[in-house]
């Protein structure tokens, strides 16, 4: 029986080395020293944001009258009108598919070969019925208040 296999590990194993206690001291002290540059970083950065915020805000208090004269160039009935036609359009489109698939499916001669509709499917098809919804309300409401200010269409 000359089997040389320790089964028990050495005090050297479980020890750790000088050499391998300085590096792992190394790695530790490497790896503090990365995360203060870090830290450092985060708040020169945000003392940099300081100074961006008081830009900011002079070159918005400068710029607000030149916003809203191209908000009233945006508003023109001609980029306002097919725009709010084609958010119509497609939100009837919409309504009209969920509708027509909604009734065919409840129709008695497809009850026999109707499987159970997935969770997600029905989650989606809610969701398109409610942006629907949603968009044709804002359309309306836009189309009052456009009325309301400017007393026409």
């Amino acid at each position: 029986m000359s089997s040389a296999s320790p089964q028990h590990a050495s005090a050297s194993d479980v020890l750790a080395s000088p050499q391998e206690e300085r590096v792992r001291a190394r790695l530790w002290v490497s790896w503090s020293s990365l995360l203060f540059a870090f830290l450092q970083s985060v708040c020169t950065f945000l003392m940099a944001m300081s100074g961006l915020r008081l830009f900011i805000g002079v070159g918005s208090l400068a710029l607000s009258a030149e916003v809203t004269a191209f908000l009233d160039r945006l508003h023109a009935s001609w980029l306002r009108i097919p725009m709010i036609g084609l958010a119509l359009l497609g939100a009837g489109l919409n309504l009209i598919a969920i509708l027509q698939i909604r009734r065919l499916r409840v129709r008695p001669a497809s009850q026999w070969r109707q499987a159970p509709l997935p969770a997600a499917k029905l989650r989606m098809e809610r969701w398109q019925l409610a942006l629907s919804l949603i968009t044709v309300a804002l359309i309306a409401l836009e189309e009052g208040f456009h009325l309301w200010l400017f007393h026409h269409f």
